[in-house]
């Protein structure tokens, strides 16, 4: 069962945004350059999926990720906080993040996009999920 909104919502209130634990919910690939494809399902019911397949219609949505997308998804793995993330994208990219306000600022909005397309959650609210059932 699914966490509804308000209780979501409380648990970003009382936990840092640096201090969350992001956790991959969908599957990826990684091209020859390197970087990450994001494998998006274009239809959630099998059924309209394989109809779809016979004119055509791809099932799966490539989101392709650059350089610094790429580095932040693979270190999403369930262990690191964002706070560690953040530290370990400046050690992979010193030149390129200098400031440390835009660094966190753009790693967390990255992150909200991931979340608000439900590509990641985090390990606060899964074990809130857990704890429900």
């Amino acid at each position: 069962m699914e966490v509804n909104f308000l209780k979501r919502r409380s648990i970003f209130k009382r936990t840092s945004a640096l201090e969350l634990i992001p956790i991959r919910t969908i599957e990826y690939e990684t091209r020859e350059d390197g970087c990450v494809n994001i494998l998006l399902p274009r239809f959630k019911s099998k059924l309209l999926a394989h109809v779809m397949e016979s004119f055509n219609r791809k099932k799966i949505i490539h989101i392709k990720l650059d350089e610094f997308g790429t580095t932040t998804w693979l270190m999403i793995d369930g262990k690191r906080s964002v706070a560690t993330i953040i530290e370990k994208l400046k050690e992979e990219f010193p030149d390129k993040l200098k400031p440390v306000e835009e660094t966190e600022e753009r790693v967390n909005k990255f992150l909200t996009i991931l979340y608000q397309q439900r590509f990641i959650s985090f390990q606060q609210i899964q074990k809130e999920e857990h704890s429900v059932l």
